[in-house]
């Protein structure tokens, strides 16, 4: 059984910073590319970044310069910096993990955290 834990996420002023981390965990082969997302109230969920095995990032015009991802040595841990945050940011973040296991790449998710900067 897979296992997608975030942490990290809570209450910061606009121009502060946060730094949320996930880890995977269970019996699979691979982790193929991770990233996190975020949900804010009435919207839909969106890519915040992502990285591939490689190392190849992507970012959300939104977040470009603001927000830097990284994976872990081990490649079962990700992490999202944020500097530089505002009211906008204010959402659920989830982390992403898209698995290799039984000859097919499945998706698994975190169970979300929330991240809330006040003005």
């Amino acid at each position: 059984q897979v296992q997608v834990v975030e942490s990290g996420g809570g209450l910061v002023q606009a121009g502060g910073s946060l730094r949320l981390s996930c880890v995977v965990s269970g019996s699979f082969s691979s982790i193929n590319h991770m990233g996190w997302y975020r949900q804010a109230p009435g919207k839909q969920r969106e890519l915040v970044a992502a990285v591939t095995g490689g190392g190849r990032t992507n970012y959300a015009d939104s977040v470009k310069g603001r927000f830097t991802i990284s994976r872990g040595n081990d490649k079962n841990m990700v992490a999202l910096q944020m500097d530089s945050l505002n009211p906008e940011d204010t959402a659920v973040y989830y982390c992403n993990a898209n698995i290799f296991e039984r000859g097919s790449s499945w998706d698994y998710w975190g169970q979300g955290t929330q991240v809330t900067v006040s003005s």
